[in-house]
């Protein structure tokens, strides 16, 4: 029997995390262990974390087409290349080992939010691009979304990031076209866990409709705030994600027995 004050428990969660999820990404941060604290097994939890989190990119990619942001008939190139490398990260999690990455991807999103807290005008306004706007789409894209499909901390983070850096946009335009592919990437990794069968159904339409919600929030306080409000959430969040694998990694514990001797 399914408890409903879990459910409701999950629905806030959801909420509060499709809000930072649309904004800055990260909301994996509050679901997964949300998830596991239900006490099902850890593959269906993450299963399930991906069937619900695709509602939070829907409804954001939604809402910010419905206002003119996003145009995805000029993306949906871009956005299957999302798709398809999401599909191939998914498909080798079973070959490789993540271990390396879930030793990594801490310390580069602690570099990120270094390069965030000393770059004060970073994706204020857009810039002249690196490279073009093709060769970016052919190849960030697909491997964030395989990185995605793999692993997954920080996707969001890495789209929005990768296209300042390297495609001259603004924060903001980057933080939105990001949904897309981020949305995408979750459909192609979601297939994956739909043929498995390890989605808990019943916490997955009860967080939908919170990421829903959630999303609709936060795409809002996007498009009313911009880069001023996007920056810090990405410093927090990008923390939050570190903090959150070097505990997960048992170097936090490591590094704590050193320091007590």
């Amino acid at each position: 029997m399914v408890d409903p004050l879990q459910l409701a428990g999950l629905f806030v969660l959801a909420l509060v995390a499709g809000t930072i999820d649309a904004m800055a990404g990260g909301g994996g941060l509050l679901t997964v262990p949300g998830l596991m604290a239900t006490g099902i097994p850890p593959v269906s939890a993450l299963a399930t974390n991906k069937m619900q989190a695709i509602f939070s990119s829907l409804s954001a990619t939604y809402h910010f087409w419905r206002a003119g942001k996003l145009h995805v008939r000029l993306l949906w190139r871009p956005a299957l290349l999302s798709m398809f490398g999401a599909m191939c990260g998914a498909a080798y999690v079973s070959l490789i080992d993540p271990s390396l990455l879930k030793a990594l991807v801490p310390f580069l999103l602690m570099a990120i939010c270094g390069w965030l807290l000393l770059s004060a005008d970073f994706g204020k306004e857009q810039r002249a691009p690196r490279f073009s706007f093709s060769t970016v789409a052919l190849t960030l894209v697909p491997l964030v979304a395989a990185y995605d499909g793999f692993f997954g901390p920080g996707t969001g983070t890495f789209f929005a990031l990768g296209l300042v850096a390297l495609a001259g946009f603004s924060l903001d335009q980057a933080t939105i076209q990001a949904k897309l592919y981020n949305l995408m990437s979750n459909f192609g990794a979601l297939i994956f866990f739909l043929v498995k069968g390890h989605i808990v159904w019943p916490f997955a339409l009860v967080m939908a409709c919170g990421m829903v919600a959630g999303g609709q929030i936060g795409a809002r306080m996007v498009l009313k705030h911009g880069t001023g409000l996007i920056k810090p959430l990405l410093i927090v969040t990008s923390l939050g994600m570190s903090v959150r694998l070097l505990w997960q990694n048992g170097t936090l514990a490591s590094w704590w027995g050193i320091i007590t001797g």
